[in-house]
């Protein structure tokens, strides 16, 4: 029966809980521990903070905490839902791990057959070390797997699911994060700040041309990262050269202070423009071409809301007193707000999600400072809830179920 699947499912996921805790143990309270005691090789020194990012903060919540609430659940299973929803922000040290995990990888891979090998027969593991730090990483998708199973026979059994499907959706949020911050972990040779950029909103490879004073450079293939603050454009490290891992190395950027965006000029719906305006008021223009409609409308959709919420802010600056009035009349109106740029990035598509092909937002500039937007004629202004239609997201589901990232995924 669906109760007896659910209590197997919450039995399944305490059980797992526990070995996890142990998996952590054996990283934090072996190596660490051990590493810490014993010194380290001299090549190391400084490495090794890397290796293990904030592995012991994740370890000391799930030993000291979450282990113990999940444990309660068995007794009070409507705990459960509650239980992923209320640490939304806790998981977020889940994001920090995956941002530092290529570069952990790397250093791990360098020490794999000779230190970490001679580490791993004193401390009398099975497994190596780099299988004892992918674990974070399957964990956070499991607890997504595990959850659907429980809504699945919750729905089946004729509960209020209410709280669970939100429970759900906060953990392929997390999920979703962690694989867009591990990407952005293998992007090479930026030199800025990139934890200064904002959020990471959108990450495609596109076919890029670049138009620069008239001068059209050949095409090429190009990882495209648009954060709140900048656009990255990188190359992909060639598959050729039998890298398992993707990689990226930095080309170039664009600030949002000088993006502007613009549809295809022939119509297609599946290339469109973003252009750079330099010092002297010359502008670089760079043509996407994408996969599918679905993906650049989803990034003109939030390319434009990105450039409205800077004009607004600018104007906000400018004239903070009639801005306000201006924004108290259409609340006294009745017409809902847009909401900051933040809380609708939340739920923002990415690249996999379902668009309103016939929808697009116009967009009215405020500021003239600021670079002109084009947009096409017969678009109409849709407020942020119909603009985006979120569907399933793309998960870390190659490296919860072998490990590590595979070249078919």
């Amino acid at each position: 029966s669906s109760v007896c699947s659910s209590r197997y499912v919450l039995n399944e996921l305490i059980e797992t809980e526990k070995d996890y805790v142990a998996n952590l143990g054996l990283i934090v309270e072996g190596y660490m521990a051990t590493m810490s005691s014993k010194g380290i090789p001299e090549g190391m020194k400084g490495k090794d903070k890397i290796v293990f990012g904030n592995i012991h903060q994740i370890y000391d919540w799930h030993k000291d905490y979450f282990l113990e609430e999940l444990e309660k659940c068995s007794e009070e299973p409507e705990r459960l839902a509650r239980l992923f929803i209320k640490h939304e922000r806790r998981l977020h040290m889940y994001v920090v791990y995956c941002q530092n995990k290529p570069k952990s990888e790397h250093i791990v891979s360098e020490y794999i057959e000779t230190y970490f090998e001679e580490l791993r027969q004193q401390l009398g593991h099975r497994l190596q070390l780099n299988g004892l730090l992918i674990k974070p990483v399957q964990r956070i998708m499991k607890y997504q797997l595990l959850l659907k199973d429980l809504l699945t026979y919750s729905i089946k059994a004729g509960k209020d699911t209410e709280e669970l499907e939100k429970a759900v959706e906060v953990m392929c949020l997390v999920p979703k994060r962690c694989d867009d911050m591990m990407n952005v972990g293998r992007l090479q040779g930026f030199e800025g700040k990139i934890t200064a950029q904002g959020k990471l909103l959108q990450q495609e490879t596109f076919t890029v041309t670049e138009q620069d004073s008239g001068f059209l450079s050949r095409a090429k293939e190009r990882r495209v990262f648009l954060f709140e603050q900048l656009v990255i454009f990188s190359e992909p490290i060639d598959k050729k050269k039998d890298f398992s891992i993707p990689g990226y190395i930095f080309k170039n950027s664009i600030k949002v202070s000088c993006l502007g965006v613009e549809p295809s000029a022939d119509g297609d719906d599946t290339r469109f423009v973003l252009t750079s305006r330099n010092p002297d008021g010359s502008v670089v223009r760079y043509q996407l071409q994408g996969s599918s409609t679905e993906i650049c409308r989803a990034w003109v959709n939030d390319v434009v809301q990105i450039l409205e919420s800077q004009r607004n802010f600018l104007n906000a600056l400018q004239s903070p007193i009639e801005y306000q009035r201006r924004e108290s009349k259409s609340n006294s109106l009745g017409r809902s707000m847009r909401p900051p740029l933040s809380a609708a990035s939340a739920l923002r598509p990415h690249s996999s999600a379902s668009i309103d092909r016939h929808k697009l937002p116009s967009l009215h500039s405020h500021n003239t400072s600021l670079p002109a937007l084009y947009l096409p004629s017969q678009s109409q202004s849709q407020g942020p809830s119909e603009m985006f239609s979120l569907r399933g997201v793309g998960i870390l589901s190659c490296i919860a179920l072998w490990g590590k990232p595979q070249s078919s995924c």
